[in-house]
């Protein structure tokens, strides 16, 4: 199941019910096994009318987050968050595109998405965005060593994260999907 304590991911899959989305809120409580290892789960599985369903990794941010600086558009990632998704989508196979949603909780007077595009949810306005893996990862640049991380440039980000709405019913997304590529298991970043 989903992690509903979790209120990004709650707020994720209300999203989905509200849209009459039909979606598969996978078990994050264990790792997948694989020939070679294990790979972290998924969060959802949404298939939208048309060719293409998306594998969906929630990330859950604040907008803007910290208390005395504050930071707009925090995009980060664990490497093993973007490697698990490559695989999940190799393993799937054509039709399916990995997706980071994120799930940014507006706590200030600024916004990642025009006003009217919030989605509110039990008392909160959230931000839904999403960036295709084939576009996170050949921008994704260090973050952090010690906790493994990687992050966008906030202009680069910016200019390919797309509200939900936009992705899950834009058919030239779907009729595109056939261009997509697969993004390889071995992801390597320079330092």
């Amino acid at each position: 199941m989903a992690n509903r304590d979790n209120h990004y991911e709650a707020a994720f899959e209300a999203y989905l019910r509200r849209r009459r989305l039909p979606y598969v809120a996978v078990d994050e409580t264990r790792r997948s096994l694989v020939a070679n290892g294990s790979i972290k789960s998924l969060d959802f599985i949404v298939s939208p009318p048309g060719r293409l369903s998306w594998l969906v990794d929630v990330k859950g941010r604040r907008f803007p987050s910290g208390d005395e600086h504050h930071q707009y558009w925090r995009n980060w990632s664990t490497r093993d968050d973007l490697s698990s998704l490559a695989a999940w989508q190799q393993h799937f196979g054509p039709g399916f595109c990995s997706l980071l949603v994120f799930a940014y909780h507006v706590v200030a007077d600024r916004s990642p998405l025009p006003l009217e595009q919030l989605f509110e949810f039990r008392g909160r306005q959230y931000g839904l965005l999403g960036v295709r893996l084939a576009d996170y990862v050949p921008y994704a640049r260090p973050l952090s060593d010690s906790w493994d991380t990687v992050a966008m440039p906030v202009a680069l980000f910016r200019r390919v994260a797309r509200p939900l709405d936009e992705l899950f019913s834009d058919t030239r997304a779907v009729a595109a999907a056939a261009d997509w590529q697969i993004v390889p298991t071995g992801l390597e970043w320079e330092s």
